[in-house]
């Protein structure tokens, strides 16, 4: 018996379950071996706080400081780039993201393998920064297990009952009890909400794919910004010397242990290589992760409207990192009723009752 099961081991789950343990005893169930196995596993690692809806964009500049001063971020940088006959998207995405434009020199000096007869126009924003997410993961982990808190790896949830008393969660291996439930699966929240007894809410996992390059012609890219196609059709990301190349692909797809899409990963390499001006080399890897989003593209973080002691904690949609201190102490505030530090409309914008109309 536990005051509170979370059900789900990423960025999400482990940072909920560790701001709970201040003050109830929790029990983490995680269904693969190791914690932040899916979406967390294959992040981009990237904190701007300009990105995402506006109630997303409050999470981020709520925990900016908390990433921060814990030293989990260093500079990084963010670039978006255009051809001539992309200037309308272009104006858009600076209008939307706040970026400052550069000329095509600077351009150039930030990355040198761009190709100068197609970089019409640039922008940049210095604010954009590294999140080190495996520390940020285990500090998590760390503070949960300090606080009495257990974390349970390899059991997968085989069924769910609810009475009077609480929850009752069999993994095949053991049998937990508990007050509350917090559901952070994510790419497998509807599902687990659907094993609940809780009315779904059509939160979707969307495949996004990715490739590992060598750094093209030798350059070092420790420095690089991570830069953007316009549209956000395309991305590169310095990589521990390497180069990471997303088609940025938003595919809808049952919840899975993803895997890239070779035709969608060949057409964002070549948008990519289209800019620049190195050859593309074969990559060194390939791979995938899940980006789950409800309806509106917001995170979905407290009660559920009909069931109080089952709480969501999904819908991070590649948010999950940039936004976990600030979602993780909303969702501890919601589940053990004390009136949150945010704003009343951010806190109505993030709520899940917003999707039950």
């Amino acid at each position: 018996m536990t005051d509170i099961i979370v059900i789900g081991g990423g960025i999400a789950g482990l940072s909920a379950a560790a701001r709970l343990s201040a003050d109830a005893s929790v029990t983490l169930i995680e269904a693969e071996k190791a914690l932040g196995y899916h979406a967390s596993g294959r992040s981009a690692a990237l904190i701007e706080q300009n990105y995402g809806a506006p109630s997303v964009q409050a999470l981020n500049r709520a925990s900016v400081s908390y990433l921060h001063d814990g030293g989990y971020l260093s500079p990084r940088g963010l670039m978006i780039i255009a051809d001539q006959h992309e200037e309308d998207a272009f104006k858009a995405d600076v209008a939307e993201m706040g970026v400052d434009p550069i000329t095509q020199a600077e351009a150039m000096a930030f990355v040198p393998i761009l190709d100068p007869s197609k970089i019409a126009f640039a922008a940049y924003h210095e604010d954009a920064q590294d999140i080190d997410t495996d520390r940020l993961l285990q500090d998590f982990a760390r503070v949960l297990r300090s606080n009495g808190g257990t974390i349970l790896t390899g059991q997968r949830v085989q069924a769910i009952r609810h009475d009077p008393s609480g929850w009752q969660v069999d993994t095949g291996a053991q049998t937990l009890r508990a007050k509350t439930l917090v559901n952070a699966a994510g790419a497998w929240a509807d599902e687990l909400a659907t094993m609940a007894g809780v009315q779904p809410l059509a939160i979707t996992p969307h495949r996004r794919s990715m490739a590992r390059i060598a750094t093209p012609g030798g350059h070092d890219p420790a420095r690089w910004p991570m830069f953007f196609g316009v549209g956000e059709t395309w991305y590169a990301k310095p990589d521990a010397g390497a180069l990471l190349i997303s088609p940025a692909d938003e595919d809808p797809v049952p919840p899975q242990d993803a895997w890239p899409d070779d035709m969608v990963l060949a057409e964002g390499l070549d948008r990519y290589q289209n800019m620049v001006a190195e050859p593309l080399t074969k990559p060194i890897a390939t791979w995938a992760g899940l980006r789950s989003f409800a309806p509106d593209r917001t995170l979905v973080l407290g009660p559920d409207p009909a069931q109080p002691d089952f709480i969501w904690c999904a819908g991070q949609g590649g948010y999950g990192f940039q936004t976990c201190a600030a979602a993780s102490q909303l969702v501890a505030d919601l589940t053990l009723g004390r009136a949150p530090a945010m704003d009343a409309q951010t806190v109505a914008a993030l709520r899940p009752d917003r999707l039950r109309a």
